[in-house]
This record gives C-alpha cells, sequence and structure tokens, in this order.
C-alpha cells in the first residue's frame, strides 16, 4: 500500500512519521519500535528516530506501507492573515 504523508515544514523526522501514520501511540515509542522493527529510507535501512525525512523521501515499514514525503504547497488563492 502506498500512502503520502503531507508536511508543511521541511522535514519531518522518522519518529514523528511512526507516530503521524499510527505505527506507534507516542513519540516515546519510537525508539523501542525502531530497535524491534527494520525499516527502510530510501531503500536503506533505517533505525534513529530523529532520522530527517524530506520531501521525495520513500519510507518502507513492512506490514505497514510504504510512504512518500510530499511537501503541502500553500493555497495561493487564499489570503494570508
Amino acid at each position: 500500500m502506498k500512502n503520502i504523508v503531507y508536511i508543511d515544514k521541511d522535514f519531518i523526522t522518522l519518529g514523528q512519521l511512526l507516530k503521524h501514520v499510527d505505527v506507534i501511540s507516542s513519540g516515546g515509542m519510537a525508539k523501542w519500535y525502531l530497535s524491534e522493527h527494520v525499516l527502510f529510507v530510501n531503500q536503506e535501512e533505517e533505525n534513529r528516530r530523529g532520522k530527517k525525512l524530506y520531501p521525495g523521501t520513500t519510507i518502507e515499514i513492512p506490514g505497514e506501507g510504504t510512504f512518500f514525503i510530499e511537501r503541502k504547497e500553500m493555497n495561493s488563492d487564499v489570503p494570508m492573515s
């Protein structure tokens, strides 16, 4: 299953992503999860919860899916306050 994760900042950390996509229920579980499970960032094994994920990054979580990071574009039709 392929999923797109939209971010409105420059990056999201791997720990934040795991919580955002409901793989873990709290940020504190990230270290444990990454020590017990294998996942891949751009096809390379990764286990650092602070790993910065930028738009264009692919994250594969076996049993959970494949996630793509994309930048959420601001709607230019909406006036800025």
